[in-house]
């Protein structure tokens, strides 16, 4: 569905998506038009600029919008999204894009709509908010008065900022070797202060370039249906078994015999896929092994479990081409490790031969006969990968600019993101043999995301010093653990900012610290000029508590309650404010992860804060910012999480709680279907993960300029059995 998009103004065919009273949805195509902050919907395209539109609305910086994922309604398919108004959730509208390309253009188009009628200061918006705008529901006046009340201030800022990474960190990829143009990069392995490994079944890496556009590419590598037998010979047969949400769904796939080895019996995977699209065009699929009812394992077939898998696919060359990445790490249940080292290049050249097919060109350095004779597996004790295959002239240049900046070597041995953004197709990683071989009906059928630590040679210790550590680090942790469920129980009062244990090293689980603020990049003092970032220096504040809680319902502006450690500092009297950030976490179980900042100078001294803790909800939500980083942990969830400042308010629900000594922030993680869908997967490997944040409010003008860091934590192998229950 074409779409036309110039000069401030968007234009374009959308399907309005409504329900009946049997709640049934229905889909309705108009044309719409935004232009400023108007919005206007015509049954057929407008033929001059005089004509009546259907419905009007007005686009101002209390309007929202949320990515759906993808839908389907009356077996049409489509890209989903909601416009909604934070001052009034039952003013909704609900749209339909034919791509996911053309809902990202049309969601950008909104957002750049409500950020250009934000004003410099906290006092507009207070003022701004008391208008009383027509409503979102297109079912307004059709003379709807569209004000071009547009403030440029920020129009200069909207798209200058990359999708760089904003923290500083080595990549988690090294290099084992080349073949056919093609870099093959393996994990390196994180470890904890016992020296296991975070995981014991490190992915594989292959980056090619594929001679299409990503969102081709993206739809080719979702799609179950007969067409991926075109490119993907191993499958065999594949069904959604159940669509979680718009971006979340659990899948079946059952490998083609003819591929396996052979005596290996029939394989298939059930897996969870996760999918989202960056606002560079890039899209990540991510996959792990998943249980569902509907779905037991089947007979005759062997359920393999995929650690983790998943592809990423960034435009390159004016997004004519796609620079993709597939990386994978995988259980076969199998006693032992099968696969040719040829087979590894095979495999997915399909799916590169696919769109040169589709362009109209070949590939001359393979043939035919070629593919059908590396096909063949013979036993090896080797790793080996399937990848996609390109010319070595072809991705030199693409690849280089990506993976130089990601290759900074820091003392600390963090790793990074960043260097995921180069790409290849499919490919195996088949584990290396255990220490004890086991034949393949004794595997337990055990699919758990948590690994088995792997031995490792290190300088031996005398037992009873074995010991003595040992016991040290056991009665440390129950201390922490028992004092304050003995706190608790006295009380009958949850310590709140004082649930969760407080260790500067981070070496204990279930703790926190305070991360290095050196680590993440912000604006500097010429950053309108030049758009260059810089290293913070320190922070605005101190963390001084975390809260881990779980509960049956939200947990809202905890720092008022009594007992809190807000709370017992204003009942000394002191001129201390805190800055709250409380996180709500979605599941079966609610989960509350609150920050705790203190600051001991006047909130005057620091003029963008004090606007921002005093200013309107508007004002709030267009300036506070999370850098988020998972420095330790399995690649899935590193990939999953983006190392880029985000306005948090733009893309999720919060709520401001003001007291007299305090500003406590609500976000609602489960509000987006995309943050939920990262959420899940987080908590699935959360015990493995040390996580970093920081928190700033955004400087937009040369007076407000350079930005520093409200505060940063790091949160070490959380465990959510441990959180504390908020008794009602």
């Amino acid at each position: 569905m074409d779409i036309s998009q110039n000069d401030g103004k968007m234009e374009g065919w959308l399907y309005v998506i409504g329900s009946n009273r049997f709640g049934l949805q229905h889909s309705r195509k108009r044309y719409f038009i935004l232009e400023d902050n108007c919005l206007r919907s015509f049954k057929a395209k407008p033929s001059s600029d005089s004509e009546e539109p259907v419905t009007s609305a007005v686009i101002d910086s209390c309007i929202r919008a949320t990515d759906n994922g993808r839908a389907s309604i009356h077996r049409n398919g489509f890209f989903v999204f909601t416009l909604y108004n934070t001052s009034n959730n039952n003013d909704r509208l609900k749209l339909g894009a034919s791509s996911s390309e053309e809902a990202a253009k049309w969601i950008r188009s909104w957002q750049d709509a409500a950020l250009k009628v934000c004003p410099n200061t906290a006092q507009d918006f207070v003022a701004r908010s008391k208008r009383r705008w027509p409503s979102l529901r297109m079912g307004g006046s059709r003379r709807t008065e569209c004000k071009n009340s547009v403030d440029r201030t920020f129009s200069s800022l909207m798209h200058t900022e990359r999708m760089t990474s904003d923290v500083i960190a080595p990549s988690p990829w090294k290099i084992f070797g080349c073949q056919n143009g093609l870099r093959f990069f393996k994990e390196a392995k994180d470890w904890d202060s016992c020296g296991r490994h975070w995981d014991d079944h490190p992915a594989i890496m292959a980056v090619g370039v594929v001679d299409g556009t990503s969102e081709a590419i993206f739809r080719t590598l979702l799609s179950l249906g007969p067409s991926r037998s075109e490119w993907d010979f191993c499958y065999y047969r594949g069904s959604v078994v159940e669509s979680l949400d718009g971006h979340t769904d659990i899948i079946h796939q059952q490998l083609y015999i003819d591929w396996l080895p052979w005596g290996m019996k029939r394989r298939d995977l059930l897996m969870r896929r996760y999918w989202r699209r960056e606002d560079d065009g890039t899209y990540v699929i991510l996959y792990h092994s998943a249980s569902h009812k509907k779905c037991p394992p089947k007979r005759g077939y062997v359920r393999a479990c995929l650690k983790s898998g998943g592809y990423v696919i960034t435009p390159v060359n004016e997004g004519k081409q796609s620079l993709v990445r597939h990386m994978l790490a995988i259980d076969w249940k199998f006693w032992k490790s099968y696969l040719h080292p040829s087979s590894a290049r095979c495999i997915t050249i399909p799916l590169r031969e696919l769109f040169r097919a589709k362009a109209g060109t070949s590939s001359p350095e393979f043939s035919s006969g070629d593919m059908s004779g590396e096909i063949r597996l013979s036993q090896s004790g080797q790793q080996n990968i399937r990848t996609e295959v390109q010319h070595p002239g072809e991705v030199k240049e693409m690849e280089e600019g990506v993976l130089m900046e990601d290759e900074v070597e820091k003392p600390e041995g963090r790793t990074s993101l960043k260097g995921l953004h180069d790409a290849a197709d499919e490919f195996f990683d088949i584990p290396e043999p255990t220490e004890y071989d086991q034949f393949e009906n004794e595997w337990p059928s055990d699919m758990s995301m948590e690994q088995n630590p792997t031995s490792i040679q290190h300088p031996k210790l005398s037992s009873a010093a074995v010991l003595v550590k040992r016991l040290h680090e056991l009665r440390v942790q129950k201390k922490g653990c028992t004092d304050l469920q003995e706190v608790s129980k006295e009380n009958n009062v949850c310590p709140y900012g004082e649930t969760l244990q407080k260790d500067p090293s981070c070496a204990l689980p279930c703790s926190w610290g305070s991360a290095d603020p050196s680590s993440f990049l912000i604006r500097g003092p010429n950053y309108l000029q030049h758009h260059q970032k810089i290293k913070a220096k320190s922070t605005l504040m101190q963390l001084v508590g975390v809260d881990w809680l779980r509960s049956d319902k939200r947990e809202d502006d905890i720092s008022g309650r009594y007992g809190s450690i807000v709370q017992k500092y204003a009942e000394r009297g002191g001129s201390e404010f805190f800055f709250i950030v409380n996180m709500q976490i979605p599941g079966t179980t609610m989960h509350t992860l609150a920050f705790y900042y203190m600051m001991k100078t006047p909130l005057e001294e620091t003029p963008l804060l004090h606007d921002f803790v005093n200013g309107d909800d508007s004002y709030r939500n267009s300036r506070f910012k999370l850098i988020p980083y998972i420095s330790k942990g399995s690649w899935i969830v590193k990939q999953s999480v983006r190392k880029k400042a985000c306005l948090v308010g733009q893309w999720l629900e919060v709520h401001y709680f003001r007291g007299m000594n305090y500003l406590e922030l609500e976000i609602n993680v489960g509000s987006s279907t995309v943050a939920r869908g990262v959420a899940n997967l987080v908590l699935g490997y959360l015990n493995n993960l040390v996580i970093e944040m920081a928190f700033l409010i955004e400087a937009n003008t040369e007076e407000e300029l350079p930005e520093v860091l409200i505060g940063t934590c790091r949160l070490n192998q959380l465990d959510a059995s441990k959180s504390v229950l908020v008794k009602p």
